[in-house]
C-alpha cells in the first residue's frame, strides 16, 4: 500500500485502509453534513484537523490530488488536496479501492444542509450566483469541470451571498486557456445537473413549490455570462479616455476581480487601450506595490495605486518599458508630486497611501463630471481645497508608541520598504 501525504503522514498511516470505508469503526468519524456523492465519503479527525475521506479507484484518486494542488497553486476557489492512498487491499488480500483526503473547509456546507435551514427562494438565487462566480473563475484559471452541479461544490455564508468551492475535480480537466465550445459544454452540463439538484430538493420538500428548477438553472447560464462579459470581453479606448480606464476598473472591483494587465495596440485610428482582466490572490497588491516602489500600503490601497501605475504606464507609452523603471517614473512623476503638494498643517490628516487612495478617487470624479481627464495638478488643488481639510487629524494614530515620532507626508522616506 502506498501512501502519499503532504502533511499529517503518520497519523494518517495509522487509520484503517485494510477496511473498507463505509465500515471504518463510529468512534473515528466526526459527525459533519455531507452532500450526495456517487463515492463513500467519511469525516475523520486527525491532529486536531477535520480530514474528508473519499474513496475513488487508485488512478482517479491520485489524478484528482494533482489537479487540485494545481488549482490550489493558481489560487482557484477549491478544497485543497492533503494527500491520496493507492494499493490498499483487505487482510485477505481482496483489492479496495483508493482514497484521497483533503481538509475539510471550515465552516463550508453542502448545498442541501443550507436548504434544510432556509427554505427561501431567494436562497436558490444565492446559491446559483455563487456557483456561477465559481465557474467563471475556474474557467479563466483554465480548468473544464465536466460536472457541474450544487452537490460537487461546497458553500460558505459570505455576508447576505454565499462563496462557493469546488469539492469533486475528478472530471476535471486543465488547459492553458479553455474554448468556447469546452465553456458551453460545461454550462450545458451546469443546466441539466442543477435543474435535476433542485427538483429533487423539490421532492424532497426542501424547497417551495414556487422555486422554478428551470429557472433557477437559467439564471445561473444568464449570471455567468454577464461575468464572463464584463471581464473579457473587449474593451478599447482612446489615448484620451483614460478616466473610461479607471471606469472599467472600478466595474470589475465591484465584483471582486482585479485587472490583470493593459495591452496598447496601434491602428490606422491611432493608439488604442485593450484591457484583458484577470484574478489575482488575496494579498496580491501589497506586494506588488511594495516589490515595485517600497511603498507599504494596504491591500485595497495598493490596487487603486496599482490601477493607476498601469494607466500612467499606457498614457505615456512605457508599456514596453521595464516595470521597474515605470514604477520609479511613476513616483517621480505622480505618486511624490501629490503628496508633496499637500501644505504642512494638513499633512497629518490621513496617512500617505490612504490620502493618494482619496486623491485618486477624487480625480476620477472630477474626469468624470467634466467628460475628460482632468489634470493631475488641477486634481490635487481641487482636493486639498475641497476634500482634505473636511478630514479631522489622525496624528494620534500615526504616533509611534514607543519613540512618539510622526510619521508624515515629508518626513517619510518613499524608498524604505513598508514607508510610503
Amino acid at each position: 500500500m502506498n501512501i502519499t501525504a503532504d502533511r499529517l503522514g503518520s497519523a494518517i498511516a495509522t487509520l484503517p485502509w485494510r477496511v473498507p470505508l463505509a465500515d471504518w469503526p463510529r468512534e473515528l468519524l466526526v459527525g459533519l453534513p455531507r452532500g450526495i456523492s456517487r463515492h463513500v465519503v467519511r469525516f475523520v479527525e486527525l491532529a486536531g484537523v477535520v480530514v474528508a475521506v473519499k474513496e475513488t479507484e487508485d488512478p482517479i484518486a491520485e489524478r484528482e490530488h494533482d489537479l487540485l494542488q494545481v488549482l490550489s497553486q493558481l489560487d482557484a476557489p477549491a478544497v485543497a488536496p492533503l494527500g491520496y492512498i493507492t494499493g490498499r487491499c483487505t487482510p485477505d488480500g481482496e483489492r479496495l479501492p483508493g482514497a484521497l483526503l483533503t481538509p475539510h473547509l471550515r465552516y463550508s456546507l453542502p448545498y442541501r444542509a443550507l436548504f434544510s435551514q432556509d427554505l427561501a427562494a431567494a436562497v436558490a438565487r444565492r446559491l446559483v450566483d455563487a456557483l456561477a462566480v465559481l465557474l467563471v473563475r475556474l474557467h479563466l484559471a483554465g480548468f473544464f469541470w465536466g460536472d457541474v452541479s450544487l452537490s460537487n461544490a461546497l458553500f460558505r455564508r459570505d455576508a447576505d451571498a454565499f462563496a462557493a468551492y469546488l469539492v469533486d475535480a475528478e472530471t476535471g480537466e486543465l488547459h492553458a486557456q479553455l474554448s468556447d465550445g469546452q465553456r458551453e459544454h460545461d454550462l450545458e452540463l451546469a443546466r441539466t445537473n442543477i435543474a435535476g439538484d433542485f427538483l429533487d430538493l423539490q421532492a424532497g420538500g426542501l424547497v417551495d413549490a414556487s422555486v422554478d428548477p428551470l429557472a433557477v438553472s437559467n439564471r445561473l447560464l444568464e449570471r455567468y455570462r454577464e461575468l464572463w462579459q464584463e471581464l473579457t470581453g473587449p474593451e478599447e479606448f482612446s489615448m484620451d479616455d483614460r478616466w473610461r480606464v479607471d471606469d472599467r476598473v472600478r466595474r470589475l472591483n465591484d465584483i471582486g476581480f482585479d485587472l490583470g494587465e493593459l495591452t496598447v495596440t496601434t491602428d490606422l485610428d491611432g493608439v488604442t487601450t485593450r484591457i484583458e482582466p484577470k484574478v489575482v490572490e488575496p494579498g496580491h497588491h501589497t506586494r506588488r506595490l511594495r516589490r515595485l516602489t517600497g511603498i507599504g500600503a494596504q491591500d485595497n490601497q495598493a490596487r487603486r495605486m496599482l490601477n493607476d501605475l498601469d494607466s500612467y504606464r499606457m498614457a505615456t507609452g512605457r508599456t514596453d518599458e521595464d516595470e521597474h523603471d515605470s514604477a520609479m517614473a511613476w513616483m517621480s512623476d505622480v505618486y511624490r508630486p501629490v503628496l508633496d503638494a499637500v501644505p504642512v498643517e494638513y499633512a497629518d490628516r490621513l496617512e500617505p497611501a490612504q490620502l493618494f487612495h482619496e486623491f485618486l478617487d477624487h480625480r476620477w470624479y472630477l474626469s468624470e463630471n467634466a467628460g475628460h481627464d482632468v489634470s493631475t495638478p488641477e486634481a490635487v488643488r481641487s482636493y486639498v481645497d475641497t476634500v482634505l481639510p473636511a478630514h479631522p487629524r489622525e496624528e494620534a494614530y500615526l504616533r509611534e508608541p514607543s519613540t512618539g515620532a510622526l510619521q508624515t507626508l515629508r518626513t517619510a522616506d518613499p524608498d524604505s520598504p513598508g514607508t510610503p
